[in-house]
């Protein structure tokens, strides 16, 4: 049986050792120099291959909206009849866009990423702002043809249909390319399209898993560092997720509102002469970051209401943020123009735009009643134990032991001990000086856990009742600000001594510190 050797025509060889050349020239270099020619026409074609993929992708996008556009403007064509005014027939124009930016089923507004080296010089524009810039273009030549009235709409119809067609048409040229590119790719035999089966019949059998006798628990997270002593220490569970307490720079802050967005949601729904005045001064509120961070601050807001008040406030704050996001799609171009529409009572572009806020807020409203049920029911039943002073005029100070290698007393030492054996979020509650944070973390312990940690607070001298103000200008209170920064501890008051006998005893008694065990 004859072979056929034809499948091997398609061999591209860049090193061919028969090549004739002329005498003059160098067999080597002129070899060297064909292999990197065809590896770098090779590059070339697989990155316009690439790059037609992604363009077509991006056109497909915009086909889908430009469609969608002349299907608005068809279904809105009786409202120009008896319309002479060119600024009432281009306001129905920009309402039928208007539906177009807020019709979800058309995907999301940015394009996908384009791939590794394609359009780097370049930021790729969103949907929203590819159509601004169709309207533009075909506003600027329908202004040309000086129609007016219906016959104005339907000279936006035809632009808008022009421009369809020359997308297709660029949409065919792109295929056309990219499927003669493609060809030429196959028609090529590489290395790189060369795949090989297996080279050896030998397949290597697992190693057994050598016997362990460790009957310890399985860890979820083997690389973390094991904690010492190997004990839990009281409140090691109210570390979790404390992050509150010391959040790290520039975590959660980016989310947050700022005091620029913040001023413009103070703004009074329904101002939209406020909004815009606000808008023109401060052009950089267009931000996205704004936009999220007021919807962050409704949410916010929501979830910590307590009145009709703050639930307005947190609608306003979605009410702006929409106002900002909506601005932003249309361009600067349409600002003035999407303002003069939804001040316009019982009119399209208001009625979508309200829409809008309404189910936005009711999201919001929705999930932050789930979570403030779910905190309610986590917190049922469930006992505390707080501290706070039951006298008025009482204060309950914190007092930190300093670090090890500045302690000059056995007694600041054995302090020091004890804040060193506390977990990290209990650290950096006592640290703050708060006692609000303090509460926080014994709220996340058990009662047990809690009753031994303030025990251990009475025992280092980190929890002292004062009781009005220490007036250093006097001759005692200078005496008593020696003494505290002599023995870090504040001095005794009303009665009440702050060492650890006395703190178990105001522990027992129910007063002092009034040490609640809450339900």
């Amino acid at each position: 049986m004859p072979i056929n050797y034809s499948k091997w025509d398609a061999l591209e060889l860049s090193d061919d050792s028969d090549i004739e050349v002329h005498p003059n020239v160098d067999k080597r270099s002129f070899i060297r120099a064909k292999q990197n020619q065809i590896h770098q026409q090779r590059h070339e074609r697989k990155h316009r291959i690439t790059t037609l993929k992604y363009e077509r992708v991006v056109n497909d996008g915009l086909l889908a909206r430009i469609d969608a556009l002349l299907t608005s403007l068809e279904s809105h064509q009786a409202e120009v009849e008896g319309k002479r005014d060119a600024s009432d027939v281009d306001e129905v124009v920009f309402d039928c866009l208007l539906e177009v930016q807020n019709d979800g089923r058309l995907g999301e507004d940015q394009p996908p990423v384009p791939p590794e080296g394609v359009h780097t010089q370049e930021q790729q524009p969103s949907y929203s702002k590819m159509m601004g810039a169709l309207i533009d273009q075909v506003k600027a030549e329908v202004d040309k043809s000086k129609a007016a009235g219906t016959k104005r709409y339907e000279a936006y119809v035809k632009e808008v249909g022009g421009h369809r067609n020359k997308v297709q048409g660029l949409q065919k040229d792109l295929l056309t390319e990219l499927n003669k590119l493609e060809k030429e790719e196959g028609s090529k035999i590489t290395s790189e399209g060369i795949h090989t089966g297996f080279s050896s019949s030998h397949v290597a059998k697992p190693k057994p898993v050598a016997a362990t006798t460790n009957t310890g628990p399985e860890l979820l997270n083997p690389g973390r560092p094991a904690i010492s002593n190997a004990a839990e220490t009281p409140g090691s569970e109210a570390d979790i997720e404390d992050g509150g307490l010391s959040p790290a720079p520039g975590e959660d802050e980016e989310m947050d509102a700022s005091p620029l967005a913040k001023r413009f949601g103070k703004i009074k729904f329904g101002d939209y002469q406020a909004s815009m005045q606000f808008i023109s001064q401060h052009p950089e509120v267009l931000a996205e970051k704004e936009t999220d961070g007021l919807l962050v601050e409704a949410f916010t807001a929501q979830q910590e209401a307590t009145s009709k008040k703050d639930e307005d406030y947190a609608r306003q704050c979605v009410h702006q943020a929409l106002l900002l996001q909506y601005c932003r799609q249309l361009g600067k171009d349409g600002v003035g123009l999407f303002f003069k529409r939804i001040q316009t009572p019982n009119h399209q572009a208001r009625k979508l735009f309200l829409d809008d806020v309404n189910n936005t807020y009711a999201r919001i409203r929705t999930r932050t009643a789930e979570l403030n049920k779910m905190k309610e029911e986590e917190g049922a039943d469930r006992e505390q134990i707080q501290l706070h002073a039951v006298d008025p005029n009482t204060t309950i100070n914190i007092v930190t032991p300093p670090p090890m290698d500045q302690c000059t007393t056995d007694e600041e030492r054995a302090s020091r001990e004890i804040f060193e054996s506390f977990p990290p979020g209990l650290q950096r509650a006592l640290e703050s000086g708060n006692l609000e944070k303090v509460n926080e973390v014994l709220g996340k312990m058990s009662v047990d856990e809690a009753e031994q940690v303030v025990e251990q607070l009475g025992q280092g001298g980190m929890l002292s009742l004062e009781e009005g103000v220490i007036d250093a200008t006097t001759e005692e209170g200078k005496k008593q600000m020696e003494e505290i920064e002599k023995t870090h501890r504040m001095p005794v008051q009303g009665g009440v001594a702050a060492d650890g006998d006395d703190l178990v005893a105001a522990h027992a008694a129910g007063n002092a510190f009034g040490i609640e065990d809450m339900d």
